[in-house]
């Protein structure tokens, strides 16, 4: 096996291997506008799809980014796509609820989670996107045989809610699924597969501008006001009046974003391409070229790259800050105890972001008095976030003061401890890692 200083390539780079095809664009220097009917703070899935849907209902929408336009998550994600897996998974049951009324619930928010497929499908057909979008499936592989059980009781329902077309493969019949010998079965989703986000991002700021969305980067929010009439924001470039806001900041949501920074929890997650693998290795390690995602606590994901030429392989790598390198090692010494063969292959793009948990592990949108958010991916930002966008766009449009879908639910739950610092994931991620390590090892 490689030493840690030889896993490198020599071209090494510390940005996403997105980039190489699309990269989060200049964001010029245009004057900012001193009034809009709707001001989207936040550049990413979900601001760009409010925008486009805004713009398509003839409402004037500015988008505010702190940076470049989409250099945030939206074009770091692993680009695997599904519709309502994760949140079946998540779901929590309400105080005093009864069992009908979860299951009633939880069917609403699958259906509306399986629709987020259905708009980001239709967003890629209407506008001619190129982004390497491949519907093979989804492996969710079972790290120990318990979460095979637990699995099998999911899926009538999430074929029913979703047409998700799931069923369950046993561990002597991974094969010809995965090249790996260390997973004790898995659940595959037939409706799901993985694209390039950075160029579906860039499809999508296309449309939005070409609709007549005004897209805003380098100039971050410091100040949102109440005002007669709307709001006013400021931003170091000058200061904006609205009749309404949207925040869309999910894992990047300062603290001077109305309170709402108490309300979502950012994790650092990485990712590290490899070097060009033989074409023979390449298919040898996802023969039906599905994206995968485990079913450990602290979950690891991979797929191919659009051109099956490489492993794209994340996680969560550290829970305290570190550098692209240390995050490297420890994503290839994972890589490598699914895939041994990969044992001498070296990293060409390591790089990181934030995903943005909830305490209720749900997505939300929500607000009130002309002051509207979408956030909270859970780790489903592709379509979910996009989706997300979309509906609080068509909120507004209407009018309407009803919730539009199953994730608006009002405000969405804090804790009296909690006030955006993460000073205690360390601690969590550390205890789910070491649990996740002694299930294994019991399970063999």
């Amino acid at each position: 096996m490689a030493s840690s200083a030889d896993i490198f390539a020599p071209d090494f780079q510390r940005r996403p291997y997105w980039w190489e095809a699309y990269e989060p664009p200049d964001p010029g220097d245009d004057t900012l506008p001193a009034n809009a009917d709707v001001v989207i703070v936040g550049a990413g899935y979900a601001g760009i799809c409010c925008a486009l849907t805004l713009r398509q209902a003839g409402i004037d929408a500015l988008v505010l980014e702190a940076g470049r336009p989409g250099q945030g998550a939206s074009t770091r994600s692993g680009g695997q796509v599904s519709g309502g897996v994760n949140v079946q998974k998540k779901a929590l049951a309400a105080v005093g609820e009864s069992p009908r009324e979860r299951e009633q619930r939880l069917a609403a928010r699958l259906r509306d989670a399986a629709a987020s497929m259905t708009y980001l499908e239709s967003l890629i057909d209407a506008h001619d996107i190129q982004c390497g979008w491949h519907k093979t499936g989804r492996l969710t592989t079972m790290w120990v045989p318990q979460h095979c059980e637990a699995w099998k009781d999911r899926i009538e329902q999430l074929n029913a809610c979703t047409g998700s077309h799931a069923r369950m493969i046993p561990r002597e019949a991974l094969e010809p699924e995965i090249g790996s010998r260390i997973y004790h079965g898995a659940a595959l989703i037939e409706r799901a597969g993985h694209l390039q986000p950075a160029q579906l991002y860039g499809g999508m700021l296309h449309a939005a501008r070409a609709a007549g969305a005004r897209i805003h980067g380098n100039t971050p929010v410091e100040r949102i006001t109440r005002q007669a009439g709307g709001y006013e924001i400021a931003t170091p470039r000058g200061t904006v009046r609205a009749q309404q806001v949207v925040i869309a900041t999910n894992g990047y949501t300062g603290a001077n974003l109305a309170g709402l920074q108490r309300k979502v929890v950012p994790i650092a997650t990485s990712m590290i391409a490899t070097e060009e693998l033989a074409p023979d290795l390449a298919a040898s390690l996802l023969p039906t070229n599905r994206a995968v995602s485990e079913s450990r606590r602290v979950v690891n994901h991979y797929r191919l790259s659009p051109d099956g030429r490489r492993l794209l392989f994340g996680g969560r790598a550290r829970f305290t800050s570190a550098s692209e390198e240390t995050t490297a090692r420890l994503l290839h010494r994972a890589m490598v105890k699914r895939f041994p063969q990969l044992a001498e292959t070296r990293i060409t793009h390591s790089w990181g972001g934030k995903v943005a948990m909830t305490l209720d592990s749900m997505p939300h949108i929500g607000g009130s008095d002309g002051l509207h958010y979408a956030l909270g991916c859970n780790g489903s930002g592709v379509a979910m976030m996009s989706y997300l966008g979309h509906s609080v766009g068509r909120k507004i449009a209407a009018q309407s003061r009803d919730p539009i879908n199953a994730f608006d639910m009002g405000e969405i739950p804090g804790h009296p401890f909690y006030f955006g610092n993460t000073w205690f994931l360390f601690a969590i991620g550390s205890w789910y890692q070491a649990r996740d390590a002694y299930d294994h090892w019991r399970a063999r």
